[in-house]
C-alpha cells in the first residue's frame, strides 16, 4: 500500500492553486503528511509579470527581498494548514521551465504525492497541451492529483464519492489499492468500473448476432468475478466497493459515470514511460484528466 508522507503543492497564487491547496490539506490530514508549498517564478516574466501574486511584490526590491516576500506570501497561504496541525514548508525557486523544477523538487523531497490545479473553464481549455500541469503529469514519478478550478468542479471535499476504473493491468490494480486506502481514510463510497470495448447487436450479424447476448452475459459475469476478486477481505471491513460494468469507449464511460454519480475523485493507473506513452500520455487517461469535472489522481507504473 502506498504511503503518503510528503505532499508537494505547486502554488501560482491563483484561486485554482488555493483550491488545490485545500485538497492537499485534506490528504495531509488523512495521512498525517507534511505539505511543501512551492512557487517557481519564471525569469521571463519578471519584467512584466502575469497575475501570479496575491499582491504585487514591492517595487525596487532585490532578488533576495523578492524571494523573502514570496516566502511570506506562501507562509500566509499555508497558515490554515498549520492551524489544523499539519506540518508545512515553503519553497521559492526560479527557473525558465517551472514544470521541470516541480518534478525536480518532487524527486528531492521526495514527494509521495503532487497536488496541483488546472486552469481554464473546462475540457481541453482547462489542461492544454504544453501546460505546466500537463508536463508534470508526463514527467512525475509519484502520483499526481490534478484539481480543476472551483468554478468548474462538481466535487466536494472531503471526497466521499470515488471512482476507480480498472482494466486488470498492473497500473490499474495499483491505483485500486490506493483508492482502497483513500476510501478508508475518507469513509467514502468507491465504485470500481470496468469498461468493455464491445460491439452492439446492430454491429454484428448472422449466427454471431444470435449468440451475442449469451456471450456478452458470460464475459460480463467473468469480468464481475475478476473485479470482486480484486477486493481483499479486510477492505470489506471499512468499504463496500460497488463493481460496475459498462460497454463502449473507456474514457467516455468513465466521464459519463463520474458525472452521473457526482463523483468527487477519480483514481486511475497510467501505463509506463515508452515513447508513445510520453507523446500521448495514454489515450484514456489523457481524455479523463482533461475533461473530468472532478479531481483526478493518476498513479504511474
Amino acid at each position: 500500500m502506498l504511503e503518503i508522507r510528503q505532499i508537494l503543492c505547486p502554488i501560482d497564487f491563483s484561486e485554482v492553486s488555493r483550491h488545490a491547496l485545500d485538497h492537499a490539506r485534506v490528504f495531509a490530514g488523512w495521512y498525517r503528511a507534511r505539505v511543501t508549498a512551492l512557487h517557481v517564478r519564471n525569469p521571463a516574466f519578471l519584467q512584466n509579470p502575469p497575475l501570479l501574486f496575491a499582491e504585487a511584490p514591492p517595487g525596487g526590491g532585490t532578488a533576495e527581498t523578492d524571494r523573502e516576500y514570496l516566502e511570506g506570501q506562501l507562509r500566509d497561504w499555508v497558515g490554515s494548514l498549520k492551524t489544523a496541525g499539519i506540518e508545512t514548508d515553503v519553497l521559492v525557486d526560479e527557473h525558465y521551465n517551472p514544470s521541470a523544477r516541480i518534478v525536480d523538487h518532487a524527486k528531492t523531497l521526495p514527494a509521495d504525492l503532487i497536488v496541483m490545479g488546472t486552469h481554464g473553464r473546462g475540457g481541453f481549455e482547462r489542461l492544454i497541451l504544453g501546460s505546466v500541469a500537463e508536463k508534470v503529469l508526463r514527467k512525475a514519478s509519484c502520483p499526481v492529483l490534478t484539481v480543476p478550478a472551483p468554478t468548474v468542479t462538481s466535487s466536494k471535499l472531503p471526497l466521499k464519492r470515488m471512482l476507480c476504473p480498472v482494466d486488470f493491468s498492473e497500473p490499474s490494480i495499483a491505483a485500486l489499492e490506493l483508492a482502497f486506502s483513500i476510501a478508508e481514510e475518507s469513509d467514502g463510497r468507491l465504485t470500481i468500473l470496468h469498461v468493455f470495448d464491445w460491439p452492439t447487436d446492430d454491429e454484428v450479424g448472422g449466427q454471431w448476432a444470435l449468440d451475442l447476448p449469451e456471450v456478452r452475459r458470460q464475459v460480463e459475469e467473468r469480468a464481475r468475478q475478476r473485479v470482486e476478486a480484486l477486493v481483499p477481505r479486510q477492505v470489506r471491513d471499512w468499504c463496500s466497493p460497488v463493481p460496475t460494468l459498462r460497454y463502449g469507449k473507456a474514457y467516455r464511460e468513465i466521464l459519463a459515470l463520474a458525472d452521473a454519480e457526482h463523483t468527487d475523485l477519480i483514481v486511475m493507473g497510467v501505463h509506463g514511460r515508452n515513447a508513445v506513452d510520453m507523446m500521448l500520455f495514454g489515450s484514456t487517461t489523457n481524455h479523463v484528466v482533461r475533461s473530468a469535472s472532478c479531481p483526478v489522481l493518476t498513479l504511474r507504473r
